[in-house]
């Protein structure tokens, strides 16, 4: 008996992490640059001094899903999208070097380039500044070009280069901020192959449909549980009840 109510605790619990992950899938269907991630469960068993009698259900994020979402034109120059695999490298909260495929740069009040939630750009000296412009243009390459406040359109002018990188998917972690980073913690170098594409953004590459569809899959799972627990439950109080009318 105790077996049974071990596995269908422990099975709930697991189903439950497994929610969080899909819930935050669906939570993001919106979000510029977001990538999916994966779900599975997979047997493990409980070790200790003696024999591993025991056995559970382990919920767990293999991989996240890196497919290209689709691309979003807003015709607004601080606007880039990558063209098709690749990252914008960015500084994190740590200030240590990430990477994002969300393009929806700003300019700060003191001149320096952030992404839409306010993390740093990195150019390929480190974060980029901008002095007060009138026109800026982003090219395929990740090159800045700008015609200063009060100049002419022939004054444009390069002030910078995005650093964009492309690892192999095998070398990458995606962590809780959401950020792409080296499974060995360092820095990736710059690809001078990646392109991008100016006056776009790249949607989410969530499937709504499907992750809802998982989500009513994993409550039906975790209801069975709750029902073996019950179950359980209530054979225990009949041998009690039992043992109680014997004595």
């Amino acid at each position: 008996m105790d077996k049974a109510l071990y596995l269908a605790m422990s099975g709930g619990k697991q189903i439950m992490q497994a929610q969080a992950i899909r819930a935050n899938n669906l939570a993001n269907t919106n979000t510029t640059g977001f990538r999916a991630d994966f779900e599975q469960a997979r047997a493990m068993p409980v070790y200790g001094d003696h024999y591993a009698s025991r056995v559970y259900a382990m919920s767990e994020n293999p991989a996240t899903h890196y497919e290209s979402g689709a691309l979003i034109q807003t015709d607004r120059p601080l606007d880039v999208a990558l063209n098709d695999t690749g990252f914008i490298a960015v500084l994190d909260a740590q200030g240590n070097e990430a990477y994002t495929r969300s393009g929806s740069l700003q300019i700060t009040s003191s001149g320096q380039l952030v992404n839409g939630n306010g993390l740093p750009v990195v150019g390929i000296g480190g974060p980029i500044f901008l002095p007060p412009i009138d026109q800026i243009s982003i090219g395929d390459d990740g090159s800045i070009s700008i015609v200063p406040e009060g100049g002419e359109v022939t004054e444009m002018a390069g002030i910078g280069q995005i650093k964009l990188v492309n690892p192999e998917i095998q070398l990458l972690e995606k962590g809780a901020d959401g950020l792409i980073r080296g499974r060995d913690g360092n820095p990736f170098n710059q690809d001078f192959n990646t392109r991008l594409v100016s006056g776009f953004l790249e949607s989410s590459n969530v499937n709504a449909v499907e992750e809802l569809t998982k989500i009513m899959n994993l409550s039906r799972q975790f209801e069975m549980n709750i029902k073996v627990m019950d179950t359980v439950r209530n054979n225990g109080n009949a041998s009690a009840r039992i043992l109680q009318r014997g004595n």
